[in-house]
């Protein structure tokens, strides 16, 4: 196969330069040769049928890099024998695409069909993403995208409603383990013209690190492969401890605009609410590791301070208003050390979103009931006039009763919104409460008697 600037891609035997990088060389080239990605192309599941019966429209290939876009992209031109060009949404423009559309409609006229890749495909703009449009639609070219983002946020929604959206996820390390053992027995294209003993220890290591990244696992294999010496025997082991050499540090995949920084946000925010201190720090460290604003983390911490604390630990907000503070002033790298202690804090606090919950309550009854008038003996009766209207009457000063309470009503209408749990500080909270109703309750109680009474005696 050639790309639309007559770079080499595998031909039908999968063949490449000899000094291709293992990755490129140990691509698969069939659906039974692919790894990975069984929810949607083990046996019976929809892009398998798909392929198989060759009734595959334009699709999206959504994942992290190193999943297998490009090379299932590849297995499906040859499962379904059409030409293949690729572009690239980086370097590709209008002028390419066109030249891409051309070279589809000869193809089409002599009875060909033509699967046009474009890797990156978010990187397109509005104008090049329309330009595709038309030849979809007709089905000139059979196209499949892309991307490492969200493709609902990074496409043109057209083209999305005219593909189908498929997300691979990142390989499992018993995917990745398989593949590199794959590629040491391979004689072929891999490593199995090497006397190469690959450690189980070692493999696991390689696949674990690589995070799913297939790419980055089979090349670090590579190196380790190619710069190991022989040992006495003549072999070539790769143990655990050259395995730790010949890869990279890790490197988190984590797009801080895209779905990885809001999915670790949320992932964050759910163990803190769900007072498990390890993952939450986990998760923190994850952040910090790829690089994260850490005013971002201060201000996810102080709306969680009051959202999911609240009252239950009254300390929370000050705390976490006190971290935000403090990380502003230390910067990091020191500023990591306040961002733990207030995620360790804020994880093991006792939670109650009660007063989030009250006003979401009230905020609905106004949003969507009658509004309430402001009763005569709350409303302002401080100006000229105000005594006329009845303004301020019979409204009772609190500071001058016992307890700093008197029963009294605030609403036109008895309503319910804050419901005090009885979690750590905001059980105090929650007996002052149930004194005060019951005082309310019976206030009102006495007053309907005593206005019935009133009016018997007037008849």
């Amino acid at each position: 196969m050639e790309d639309l600037f007559g770079n080499s891609e595998p031909d039908e035997e999968g063949t490449l330069p000899a000094d291709a990088p293992l990755a490129a060389r140990m691509r698969p080239r069939s659906l039974e040769e692919y790894v990975g990605q069984g929810h949607i192309l083990g046996k019976g599941k929809l892009l398998r049928r798909a392929i198989e019966a060759d009734r595959l429209s334009s699709v999206i290939f959504y994942g992290p890099p190193g999943t297998g876009k490009t090379s299932l992209a590849q297995v499906i031109a040859r499962s379904t024998r059409s030409r293949f060009l690729e572009l690239s949404g980086v370097e590709g423009s209008v002028a390419d695409i066109r030249k891409a559309i051309m070279a589809a409609t000869i193809e089409a006229r002599k009875g060909g069909r033509t699967l046009l890749f474009i890797d990156e495909i978010h990187r397109f703009n509005k104008a090049q993403q329309d330009a595709l449009l038309p030849d979809v639609e007709r089905g000139t070219v059979r196209l499949i995208g892309a991307t490492t983002q969200n493709p609902y946020f990074s496409i043109n929604s057209p083209l999305v409603s005219r593909s189908q959206i498929f997300q691979l996820e990142p390989l499992s390390i018993p995917d990745l383990v398989a593949l590199q053992h794959r590629a040491v027995s391979d004689q072929e294209r891999g490593l199995g013209n090497l006397p190469v003993d690959l450690d189980e220890a070692a493999a696991i290591h390689l696949a674990t690190v690589s995070d799913g990244d297939a790419r980055k696992c089979l090349n670090a294999l590579e190196i380790a492969a190619r710069t190991t010496p022989y040992d006495i025997g003549g072999r070539i082991r790769i143990s655990l401890e050259v395995a730790a050499e010949s890869i990279q540090k890790k490197a988190v995949v984590y797009d801080g605009t895209g779905d990885d920084h809001y999915d670790t946000a949320s992932a964050f925010i759910k163990s803190l609410r769900g007072s498990d201190p390890d993952a939450a720090l986990y998760w923190l460290a994850k952040m910090l590791h790829a690089g994260e604003e850490p005013r971002f983390l201060t201000r996810r911490l102080v709306i969680f301070a009051s959202e999911d604390v609240g009252l239950a630990d009254p300390l929370a907000l000050p705390l976490a208003i006190s971290a935000q503070q403090a990380v502003e002033f230390v910067g990091l790298p020191e500023a990591r050390i306040t961002l733990a202690h207030a995620t360790v804090y804020l994880a093991t606090a006792p939670k109650s979103n009660s007063a989030y919950a009250a006003l979401g309550k009230a905020q609905e009854d106004v949003a969507k009931g009658r509004t309430l008038a402001v009763p005569a003996h709350l409303r302002d009766a401080h100006y000229k006039g105000s005594k006329s209207l009845g303004h301020g009457e019979g409204y009772k000063y609190a500071h001058d009763y016992d307890g700093g309470y008197v029963p009294q009503s605030y609403l036109p209408e008895g309503r319910l919104y804050y419901e005090p749990l009885r979690i750590g500080a905001e059980a105090r909270i929650a007996d002052r409460i149930e004194v005060w109703r019951a005082q309310f309750e019976t206030a009102q109680k006495e007053g309907k008697d005593l206005a019935q009474r009133r009016k018997g005696a007037e008849k």
